[in-house]
């Protein structure tokens, strides 16, 4: 074994309609490991071309070793307003950093459309998520929270200097 061993690079990129499978896939391990998917689910992981990137979103695909083992979309709320959601890795490239990366692509992204407030909707148990999420700048805010039943948290960024 040599001293020094080099990380195989990540990347991050841009979805494609041939990643949709894997964008549900993806997202469906995690949503139903820990809770069921709902309605919202269903409509933006069985058509995130029509749902997420014909109205204005963008979706984020993270590869490792020659697989793709990571994603994150940015949901246009409006022309102000993204959502960063549907962020998932798998178990087996967790530790890497990718959530992080995914997290600041997008970040990136929204500044670049000119948004000036992205905002998420999580769940207190996803403890590791909600970490990521406060290293990224975003912060609690009060909600209603009625687009999922699983959410009871809503957090904030705002993409203003």
């Amino acid at each position: 074994m040599t001293p020094f061993t080099t990380p195989a690079t990540v990347s991050i990129i841009d979805y494609t309609p041939t990643h949709a499978t894997r964008f549900r896939e993806l997202n469906q391990a995690w949503i139903e490991r820990y809770f069921e998917m709902e309605e919202l689910d269903h409509k933006s992981l069985g058509d995130p071309d029509g749902y997420i990137i014909a109205k204005g979103g963008h979706i984020f695909m993270a590869e490792y070793q020659g697989e793709v083992v990571g994603a994150c979309a940015l949901i246009k709320v409006d022309d102000q307003t993204y959502e960063l959601a549907k962020m998932a890795v798998t178990d087996k490239a967790q530790g890497l950093k990718i959530g992080k990366r995914l997290g600041e692509t997008a970040i990136g992204k929204a500044r670049a459309l000119g948004a000036t407030t992205l905002m998420l909707l999580s769940n207190r148990k996803l403890e590791t998520a909600l970490y990521l999420y406060h290293k990224l700048g975003f912060v609690e805010v009060p909600d209603e929270l009625n687009e999922y039943k699983r959410a009871d948290i809503k957090m904030v960024l705002a993409l203003v200097p």
